[in-house]
């Protein structure tokens, strides 16, 4: 490349009619050093053979900003040189010779205040169809306080939320009603009923249930509520299911929510599909409603599973701790979905910590500071079963809810059954860990003497023991700890 290609032009030769390279342009400033109001992202780029990675890097800096393919002497009416996306740092991405990091820091006043729809409109918009690049992913965030703090994030919390339900010390225990779709109203709210009976804390609607002909919404959710009051009568225990409003237009969302608060519910559902807009305003509504919002992910493996292109999951779990939501279903790495251990510890950690310094083999890429925002229950589910137990708490701590779907609705003794079980596997290894033992070498030992007094539990391990989901991961961590002499 000589060294015009290089070199950001000034004054006339910069605005003169025609077309030149994004790094001629300015989106190329190699020495700039970001401010701490700048939004950063770490673009995983693919340049087209014969693409220089700088000019990759300034291109995709370029066209989520302020560019266009030609010079537009409009630009002399801004500010241009704060308004530009400032690409500052290109590294190449280990074990990938033709892929690059593209580290790319943006103005604060280019986005609006407290709007994942307008921050995305720029970040992910039409770059990701663009000629030079053969992929492109946005793999990381830098979220600056002074933006943070114009998101309400979580509607309740992980505190409030153990307050309400008065649960401490121990995951929380979900299932998802099974099948998904084809159960009548009653015979869902039996499912319900026997579920929350046996033991568990919540249980669920899936993604895809939303009003169809074999179940109007209306009355799932009267024979659901009715099924969560006896079995909060039964058990003396608060419990929850959560009823998806998920709908056609927001205006069915709000009439669902509302109906759902008036059946004393105390948790919603909404789907990642319904977008960003309207992910924000439903978390608007469960705060003034005081209702837990738990969103499933639905459609997100689409753009995040693929190494190489689209958006990483860590991503998302950031925009959606901005947005306000409660819950999100954040990957299980035993079960039968898409989870390395190391970068779900990094989704588990963006949801659940205060502060989240750099960490590379789970991920993340920057510091990311909450700013007090409230924090995120995640959420395993997929493929789980109670002889699991150890793995799960190992892996995912004690502030996540534990959904066994098929693990609890699948059990030889039946539903209430598998509740049981699941109970029973949770808290003997709640217990054992209390008691300093090393749950994880221990475990299969502890659920077996746990066993001996508790058939379904005994059922449950029976059946399930030998089911595992062990496949290579695609979306995996670029970094891996490597250990140090000592001196």
């Amino acid at each position: 490349m000589d060294g015009d290609d290089s070199k950001v032009l000034k004054g006339a030769e910069r605005y003169k009619a025609g077309v030149l390279k994004y790094k001629q342009m300015g989106y190329w400033i190699p020495d700039y050093e970001p401010r701490e109001t700048d939004i950063i992202a770490v673009f995983r780029i693919t340049p087209q053979d014969g693409v220089d990675p700088e000019e990759a890097a300034a291109a995709v800096a370029g066209e989520s900003s302020t560019a266009t393919w030609t010079v537009v002497w409009t630009d002399r009416l801004t500010a241009t040189e704060k308004y530009r996306a400032k690409a500052y740092r290109v590294d190449q991405v280990p074990n990938a010779p033709d892929q690059y990091f593209a580290y790319i820091a943006y103005d604060l006043d280019l986005f609006e205040n407290g709007s994942i729809a307008n921050l995305t409109a720029s970040i992910i918009g039409n770059v990701f169809g663009f000629k030079p690049l053969k992929a492109l992913r946005l793999e990381d965030m830098r979220l600056p306080t002074a933006y943070v703090k114009t998101f309400m994030g979580p509607a309740t919390g992980i505190v409030v939320e153990r307050e309400r339900l008065d649960k401490f010390g121990r995951p929380l225990l979900g299932a998802t009603v099974k099948p998904k779709l084809g159960l009548s109203g009653r015979n869902y709210g039996r499912v319900v009923y026997e579920a929350l009976k046996g033991g568990l804390d919540f249980t669920k609607d899936d993604e895809n249930i939303n009003s169809q002909p074999f179940m109007h919404w209306r009355e799932r959710f009267l024979y659901c509520m009715e099924a969560v009051n006896k079995a909060q009568a039964a058990t003396g225990e608060v419990k929850g299911t959560y009823l998806n409003v998920t709908a056609a237009t927001m205006e069915d969302m709000y009439e669902r929510a509302e109906f759902a608060k008036e059946l004393g519910s105390n948790i919603v559902m909404i789907d990642l599909v319904i977008g960003y807009t309207a992910i924000q305003s439903m978390a608007n509504w469960a705060r003034k409603n005081d209702m837990i919002l738990h969103l499933h992910r639905a459609g997100h493996s689409t753009y995040t599973r693929q190494k190489s292109h689209g958006v990483s999951f860590r991503v998302i779990a950031k925009w959606m701790r901005l947005a306000g939501v409660d819950h999100i279903h954040a990957g299980t790495v035993v079960g039968k979905l898409e989870g390395d251990p190391a970068t779900t510890k990094g989704y588990y950690d963006i949801c659940r910590e205060e502060f989240n310094p750099m960490c590379l083999e789970h991920g993340l890429f920057f510091d990311q500071d909450w700013a007090s925002l409230n924090k995120l229950m995640p959420v395993a589910s997929g493929g789980i079963h109670a002889g699991q137990m150890h793995q799960l708490i190992d892996l995912l701590g004690e502030d996540v809810v534990l959904q066994f779907g098929g693990g609890t609705i699948g059990h030889p003794m039946g539903i209430a059954a598998g509740a049981t079980a699941n109970r029973v596997a949770l808290e003997a290894m709640i217990l054992a860990r209390n008691e300093g033992r090393d749950i994880l070498a221990e475990g299969p030992d502890i659920l077996a003497d746990a066993a001996k007094s508790c058939s379904p539990l005994r059922a449950a391990l029976d059946v399930w023991k030998d089911v595992t989901f062990n496949y290579t991961s695609t979306d995996t961590p670029d970094f891996v700890p490597t250990a140090t002499a000592s001196v």
